[in-house]
């Protein structure tokens, strides 16, 4: 196929594209309570998200993508959570794949956006179905759980899967296209119902070879290319692109916490107006001060990180291991600061009509990602402070 070059959009400026994120909260507010009752977000948000370019700003310039540094999209997530959870959860998982096109051969965007370069890829990367290895390519067959955003999704899905190769067995990415899989509505869940992450159904669908890469591989080869975003390591954008929409969350229930206590008055009658109430402002403090922790930590980071891929170099591994390590702290820290001031709202809080029951339940949910796990992450980066060796195989790909 010829290559594909889609005239260049009118890229905006970081602190732009964060301001129409921030500017879309009151309507994301508007919208969370219906984007549960419908479980999915609905089209004219989606559409809205589109139109502010938030899908183009990990994407390729060669197919009028941003290509822009990864704490845009960050940003832009710890703003739209305050609004919906949901709806932020949607821009996260939609705007990530983009970034993963860019890992793969060129041929695999000029396919995907040939006729549109808007389309939208979802995901399901539990490696929950089976492949078989064929001519060409691989066969792929089996239910893939929790695709976010699937209905949205016209360019198909990344799926996950384990294969063997030379006496090992790797975790692999496969694009399917929309065609090859049928989406089955089971999601009904405690929180981020809104999501819309349905299962997808494959039943003997072929995956072309140069359509799959090795998921967390990351050296010259699956990092190569001309373009520097690309040298960011797949699994750390991904991470922390989730880790900020929790973020987002945390600080939404700060928002609503301080709104529902300036106008409250307390039973105490010593104590009078709630904000007068030293333990109401104390909790309050303390949930700041662990969110601006998690999110110095994660921009940081990403800094970090973008100081040697925009460098056309590759994030040495002792930087990778501190950041994809540190990074899943975040769900466990937000969800601590939340919770310590939703007990402060007393039963107020727990009526279904409160969007505080309702951003805490999304918050418990996005807490509960894998890329939120705290505990094992912790072992192991323990471990490598001590000095014990990395587990084989290296979770944080190849060594650079």
């Amino acid at each position: 196929m010829s290559k594909i070059e889609i005239a260049p959009l009118q890229i905006p400026s970081a602190e732009d594209i964060v301001q129409r994120a921030q500017d879309m909260i009151p309507m994301l507010r508007e919208r969370a309570q219906a984007c549960e009752a419908n479980r999915m977000v609905s089209k004219e948000t989606i559409q809205a998200f589109q139109d502010a370019g938030f899908f183009r700003i990990l994407q390729p310039k060669r197919w009028g993508g941003y290509e822009m540094h990864p704490n845009v999209l960050n940003k832009v997530l710890m703003e739209l959570a305050r609004g919906c959870p949901s709806s932020a959860w949607n821009v996260m998982v939609l705007g990530v794949h983009p970034f993963e096109v860019g890992l793969l051969p060129a041929r695999v965007g000029d396919e995907l956006w040939a006729q549109d370069s808007s389309v939208l890829v979802s995901s399901s990367y539990a490696p929950f179905g089976t492949v078989d290895k064929a001519e060409g390519g691989y066969v792929l067959n089996g239910e893939w759980l929790t695709s976010s955003g699937c209905d949205h999704a016209a360019g198909g899905a990344f799926v996950g899967g384990r294969v063997q190769e030379q006496g090992e067995t790797v975790f692999c990415s496969f694009w399917v296209q929309r065609s090859q899989f049928d989406i089955v509505d089971d999601w009904h869940v405690v929180g981020l119902a809104g999501t819309g992450s349905k299962k997808l159904c494959l039943r003997n669908a072929f995956v072309a070879g140069y359509r799959s890469h090795v998921i967390g591989a990351y050296d010259e080869s699956s990092h190569g290319g001309v373009n520097n975003l690309y040298k960011m390591p797949f699994f750390y954008v991904f991470y922390a692109a989730v880790s900020s929409v929790i973020i987002g969350m945390a600080r939404g229930m700060a928002d609503l916490y301080i709104e529902h206590m300036k106008l409250r008055q307390n039973i105490n009658q010593a104590v009078g107006a709630a904000v007068n109430d030293p333990f109401i402002k104390g909790r309050l403090g303390e949930a700041h001060a662990k969110i601006l922790g998690a999110t110095s930590r994660v921009l940081q980071n990403t800094d970090e990180a973008w100081s040697y891929a925009s460098q056309g170099r590759l994030v040495p591994l002792d930087v990778r291991i501190r950041h994809f390590s540190t990074n899943q702290f975040t769900g466990g820290e937000c969800f601590d600061a939340a919770h310590m001031i939703f007990k402060k709202t007393s039963t107020r809080g727990i009526w279904m009509n409160s969007p505080l029951q309702r951003q805490m339940r999304d918050i418990l949910v996005g807490a509960n990602h894998i890329t939120q796990n705290q505990d094992n992450i912790g072992e192991l980066l323990g471990g490598h402070l001590l000095g014990n060796p990395l587990p084989q195989p290296n979770p944080f790909g190849a060594k650079a």
